[in-house]
């Protein structure tokens, strides 16, 4: 249970402010029609961190329990620095454009899952996996996050997106990363 309650909880923040959570809110914007939205964000959601938890599981065999641990960690600390750099979401509208003959949910699939690709949370999946022994746990605590972090984004839009305090909820993940690199390490090689 640690492992689906740390992922959500990592994933949740790491998605605060992130590129596909500002391409929820633009989506949500433009079509206006949440529950294609949201089902079409789960979906891909689900495929694109069941994949990537696979394979962090899969590189634990190819990989030494020693050189794991450094990978691992030193990932979660590099996440850690990543996440106090403001994500952008550049020129989405022609994507959007681009997308848009295959309905809201099509678009919304397609897009989100290539925003995903990647991005911050993909990567935290991939670590996530990789340290704990549960693929199944660590996709539905990470998609949780994510849906956590964009359901509000879809639904109440830009109004929300305003009054969060983006930055210290960043700062919060980026802690929340490092001491899961760090402590990683110390149990390792103090306990």
């Amino acid at each position: 249970m640690q492992e689906f309650l740390l992922s959500t909880a990592i994933v949740a923040l790491a998605e605060m402010g992130d590129k596909t959570q500002l391409l929820a809110l633009l989506l949500a914007a433009r079509y206006q029609k949440p529950v294609p939205i949201l089902i079409a964000i789960l979906l891909a959601t689900l495929i694109n961190h069941g994949v990537s938890a696979m394979v962090g599981q899969w590189v634990t065999t190819v990989l030494s329990p020693e050189i794991l641990l450094w990978i691992v960690s030193l990932g979660f600390i590099a996440m850690a620095g990543w996440m106090l750099i403001p994500d952008e979401l550049g020129d989405e509208d022609e994507n959007i454009n681009k997308w848009q003959k295959y309905g809201v949910f099509g678009a919304t699939f397609v897009l989100f899952f290539l925003a995903e690709i990647g991005d911050k949370t993909q990567i935290a999946t991939v670590a996530l996996a990789a340290r704990f022994d549960s693929i199944f746990w660590v996709t539905a605590g990470t998609t949780l996050g994510m849906m956590l972090a964009n359901a509000p984004a879809v639904f109440i839009g830009h109004k929300l997106a305003e009054k969060l305090p983006i930055s210290l909820i960043h700062k919060i993940g980026a802690l929340i990363f490092l001491l899961l690199g760090v402590g990683a390490l110390i149990q390792h090689y103090l306990l």
